[in-house]
């Protein structure tokens, strides 16, 4: 039985022209300062094909007359190194997790790929190309596109990006197990900070007990943590977390875990005090309708343009009841970013958002409001899978009713 790699990739390989070869790289460590590598993270295009996380490793495909050959190329063992950094990866790990059976070495790739470039055997090369903007700086795939496939005018290149992206926009049953498991470790991390926090704390003190729960289960956050309380949480990207939380305030707490590289990301809003204001609960009311109605409307064949236009109409009319607004032109001043986005490999996962929603689609829901004027803001944010039949909350177990937030701060 093939394994779960093998079988992305001969969905790949479906796609590609004949007379082609795939290149891609799980990229290299960044130099950080003097003698220090940033973390190494692996391009996760290539970790979605293979299963290997680890830098400096190369997949290499070719397709001719229809027929496939794969391989990989890794770093050839060092003992000198192997004792400062850790044992090598070997080629009966590579075969056992990815299914690819021809092992190469990575120092030998170069003069592959230039044996294959010149003997003509292929009219297209696929890789990856994605670019952030003009001004990025290049990646492995742009410097070898540009400065060794380019120079071979008769080889069309194609851009890997899109096509792995439309890929992972539907996931199987693997990924939702293990981004389930990534909700289930924020679910604890979260209910055990609110069981340790109050005003007069530090964000960052709150914050240390979200972590706590995460390093005992070898996880880690799928990206910075936001504890931004009072009016720090009308700035959508707070990341200093290092002001004093004081009586009266809510925090708002968007939180995400990895575990085994999939991604959870969660928003709630919490008062200091343990107890919502009445105000804060009116506000906090209209941003939980908001939630539940885009939860109830996600379903396949809707698209997350369509999710948003209900978010807006929900938060419109809330706002609209407490007179801080008297048109629809308005709304930018307190709603102002997206309700939904894909989730996976990548926080904001890969995928077309004007496609309709189909199932196996795993998204988040997160309207806000932010009510300047007040110091007020406010996100909640679940994630979900889109089935057959509509949807499943992977993250209904986490609190978010004012009564149940208030119960669990109770001290």
């Amino acid at each position: 039985m093939k394994n779960i790699y093998c079988r992305r990739r001969q969905s790949l390989h479906e796609q590609l022209s004949d007379d082609s070869t795939v290149i891609l790289f799980s990229g290299s460590s960044v130099v950080k300062s003097a003698d220090a590598d940033y973390k190494f993270y692996t391009n996760n295009h290539f970790f979605y094909l293979t299963g290997i996380d680890r830098d400096d490793v190369i997949y290499l495909c070719e397709k001719k007359n229809n027929k496939i050959k794969e391989m990989l190329f890794i770093k050839k063992r060092n003992a000198d190194l192997e004792k400062w950094f850790g044992l090598y990866l070997t080629e009966d790990e590579c075969r056992s997790k990815s299914g690819i059976k021809e092992i190469n070495f990575y120092e030998d790739f170069d003069d592959y790929l230039l044996k294959l470039l010149n003997n003509n055997f292929i009219s297209y090369a696929y890789l990856d190309l994605e670019n952030h903007s003009f001004e990025s700086n290049a990646t492995i795939a742009n410097k070898y596109s540009s400065k060794l496939i380019g120079k071979y005018p008769h080889i069309i290149q194609k851009n890997l990006h899109p096509i792995i992206s439309d890929m992972r926009r539907v996931k199987d049953e693997s990924e939702i197990e293990s981004v389930k498991e990534s909700i289930k470790i924020t679910k604890d991390a979260f209910c055990h900070m609110l069981q340790n926090i109050k005003a007069g704390m530090k964000e960052y003190e709150m914050e240390a007990h979200y972590n706590l729960i995460l390093n005992l289960n070898c996880a880690e956050p799928s990206f910075e943590t936001i504890a931004a309380s009072g009016g720090n949480a009308l700035i959508l990207h707070y990341i200093k977390n290092n002001q004093e939380v004081k009586s009266g305030d809510m925090i708002l707490f968007d939180l995400g875990v990895n575990k085994n590289k999939y991604c959870s990301d969660i928003t709630r809003t919490v008062p200091a005090d343990g107890i919502y204001t009445k105000r804060q609960k009116v506000l906090y009311e209209i941003v939980l309708e908001a939630n539940k109605r885009v939860i109830d409307a996600a379903k396949p064949g809707i698209t997350i343009n369509e999710l948003n236009e209900t978010a807006k109409i929900i938060i419109f009319e809330g706002l609209l009841n407490l007179k801080l607004l008297n048109n629809m032109d308005e709304l930018t001043k307190f709603y102002y970013h997206g309700v939904s986005h894909y989730l996976g490999l990548d926080v904001h996962d890969v995928g077309d958002r004007e496609k309709p929603l189909e199932p196996g689609c795993l998204i988040t829901v997160e309207p806000g409001l932010y009510v300047w004027d007040e110091g007020i803001g406010i996100r909640i944010e679940d994630n979900i899978l889109i089935t057959h039949g509509g949807n499943i909350n992977l993250s209904s177990d986490i609190p978010k009713e004012t009564y149940e937030i208030e119960k669990l701060m109770k001290k």
